[in-house]
């Protein structure tokens, strides 16, 4: 009888095997620890950097000019990635708070700036990093029938929130307005700049809304926001990342922003559940009203 073919990756030396074709019953065990450690490798989720710190879903307007908005991104991870990967900390009960400040600076464009933290059991309250994005939009006086604006970012997160330290995304927005439903979508870019993805080129991460006002002042809807890894080499469905959130928006005054909402994971690799709050306010240094 011939020998049966070595598995890819597992190879079984000339010397360990015995007459008749057998193979040492050491040999046999070191070549099925090979093969679970390379079918782990293959099978497991791959470890992505925590963007969980602005879960949001833009619109196509911009700040007004001579207007400062500030917002709070505030989310807690029920049911997260639960031991330490690639030298991350855990997403498990981790709390996270972003500040955004926003500015305008015409008709048609403004700048963001973001400060990321986060605070966990046995990290404390962290540092994560910092983004700045600028955007532009196509101005009112063009007459689209869409909402069309383009923002791009950049940024660093630390090592123990990211492998990715250093990436770039650029995002167009796209949003309409139709009696009370509200449509957008957010087909991002990204780019790592520094870190162990910088060979993988563009990276897909699309995210969308459709919201329904119930009243001048409630609105519902649903948010879903997804990664696919690399556009010329698409994650298995089981390693990409995607979510769904049920949203509530409270409209209370146009110099308030307040957006609630309940996210579940539906992939191994993402956080399983999320809740988030973003609070908003507009502060109007120029002469014009808020709703200008």
């Amino acid at each position: 009888m011939s020998d049966a073919p070595d598995l890819p990756g597992v190879a079984t030396p000339a010397a360990a095997r015995r007459p008749g074709g057998t193979v040492s019953c050491a040999t046999c065990r070191r070549g099925e620890l090979r093969l679970v450690s390379l079918l782990a490798a293959v099978l497991a989720p791959p470890v992505h950097a925590q963007t969980n710190y602005e879960i949001q879903v833009y619109g196509a307007d911009t700040v007004p000019p001579e207007t400062l908005m500030v917002e709070l991104h505030s989310n807690f991870t029920v049911d997260g990635q639960k031991y330490m990967e690639d030298g991350l900390y855990p997403t498990n009960h981790q709390e996270h708070e972003t500040i955004e400040l926003t500015e305008g600076l015409n008709d048609w464009s403004e700048v963001g700036f973001y400060i990321f933290t986060s605070e966990q059991d046995g990290h404390g309250v962290q540092w994560v990093g910092d983004h700045i994005r600028p955007r532009i939009r196509v101005p009112d006086s063009w007459g689209w029938p869409v909402g069309v604006s383009l923002s791009t970012e950049i940024g660093f997160q630390r090592s123990a929130y990211s492998t990715d330290t250093w990436t770039w995304e650029i995002r167009p927005i796209i949003d309409k307005s139709i009696g009370r439903w509200y449509f957008a979508i957010n087909p991002a870019l990204e780019r790592t700049l520094h870190g162990p993805d910088v060979n993988q080129g563009l990276g897909f991460a699309p995210s969308a809304k459709i919201g329904y006002d119930f009243t001048k002042v409630v609105s519902g809807g649903v948010e879903w926001y997804a990664d696919y890894g690399a556009i010329g080499n698409i994650s298995p469905v089981h390693t990409q990342q995607q979510q769904v959130f049920v949203v509530a928006d409270l409209n209370v005054s146009p110099l308030w922003e307040i957006n609630l909402g309940v996210g579940i994971g539906a992939t191994g690799a993402t956080d399983h559940l999320i809740v988030k709050a973003i609070l908003g306010r507009r502060f109007d240094w120029g002469r014009h009203t808020p709703v200008d």
